[in-house]
């Protein structure tokens, strides 16, 4: 029997992809070594003092239900363990006012817990049974053994979850903006292949306004790096207030922000779209701006924006003529400063 469950045990560890799955191959061979009529993980709360049944394994009389929670306090696994009782089958007479155990007629009861590797406990690997039951040594060992693999697993998954958190989190890092918190340049990039995507498969347009702060450097040089920042931060947030699910607003880097968004019909240039989008663009970067103790009223940034068939037209392409287009805005202009005052 010993060579046919440690048999099993290697083919569950080999195949067995989840948390579940694993623990409930091994409750069901746990069952068979212990001849128990339930067999059942828990994981104990200690912050909340509950006790939460995981998962169960119920093949006679007695149902010790999955899902039930418990306060920490009342179980009988609270009580082997500050006794350090690991094997009872006198549980009525040895633990007279546990009312759980008397209502589901326990008379044999074998918990051990389940540590992490740091000590921490995650909960008990149990076995019940109403009739009164003995525990071999090859079932002990087979219960240390399996709440010794279960503490393992889960601290081997908690490790992966910890490292594809950490993993999302360097992604995301790599395609935001440290300082406004938009999409970086390489961000941009790819919202802009599936923006034409998009586009293509509805058969429409896609519109790149640029923008290029005018003056930018002189605020920097006049009031300081940390109101440039916060100038900068200002502008992603107006530029940001009035976007939709589809469209695209990020920062390309220094003082440069693109927007892109689909056009609403098959032509936005003659129905006169762009001169409304260039509108709304420019009046929410104009205006007065607090940095720090500092007020300035700025007259607004230069702005390049084109119409695009993304059937015919690469992103790199679609941005190189709208920051064509946004430096004849910036030469066709009047020049005119922003305005600090004290």
């Amino acid at each position: 029997m010993s060579d046919i469950i440690l048999a099993r045990v290697s083919e569950t560890l080999a195949t067995e992809q989840s948390l579940e799955s694993l623990v409930r191959q091994l409750l069901e061979m746990l069952e068979i070594v212990t001849e128990m009529e339930s067999t059942y993980l828990t994981k104990v709360d200690i912050n909340a003092r509950l006790q939460h049944i995981l998962y169960a394994r119920n093949s006679k009389q007695m149902q010790i239900p999955e899902g039930l929670s418990v306060p920490w306090g009342d179980t009988l696994c609270k009580r082997a363990l500050d006794s350090g009782t690991f094997f009872s089958n006198e549980v009525a007479e040895r633990w007279p006012d546990c009312d759980a155990a008397k209502a589901l007629g326990i008379t044999t009861y074998v918990s051990i817990p389940v540590h992490l590797a740091d000590g921490y406990l995650y909960g008990t690997l149990c076995a019940t049974s109403t009739d009164k039951k003995l525990l071999s040594n090859r079932g002990e060992q087979v219960l240390r053994l399996f709440a010794g693999l279960i503490g393992q697993y889960i601290q081997k998954e908690s490790l992966v979850m910890q490292l594809r958190e950490a993993n999302a989190a360097l992604i995301a890092h790599s395609y935001t903006d440290a300082l406004t918190g938009l999409p970086n340049r390489r961000a941009i990039f790819e919202n802009l292949t599936t923006l034409f995507s998009l586009a293509r498969h509805l058969r429409r347009k896609a519109i790149i306004a640029f923008i290029d702060l005018d003056d930018f450097k002189l605020i920097n040089d006049q009031l300081g790096h940390e109101a440039g920042d916060q100038f900068l931060v200002e502008v992603g947030k107006r530029l940001t207030a009035s976007q939709t699910e589809d469209d695209i607003v990020g920062r390309l880097g220094g003082d440069e922000f693109l927007v892109a968004c689909l056009s609403q019909s098959d032509n936005a240039a003659e129905n006169g779209q762009l001169n409304v989008i260039k509108t709304q663009i420019s009046a929410s970067i104009a205006g007065d701006y607090w940095l720090g103790s500092v007020h300035i009223v700025y007259p607004g940034a230069s702005l390049g924006i084109v119409e695009v068939d993304p059937s015919t037209t690469d992103a790199d392409t679609a941005l190189r003529a709208a920051d064509t287009a946004m430096y004849r805005d910036k030469k066709g202009k009047q020049k005119t400063r922003f305005l600090p005052e004290a």
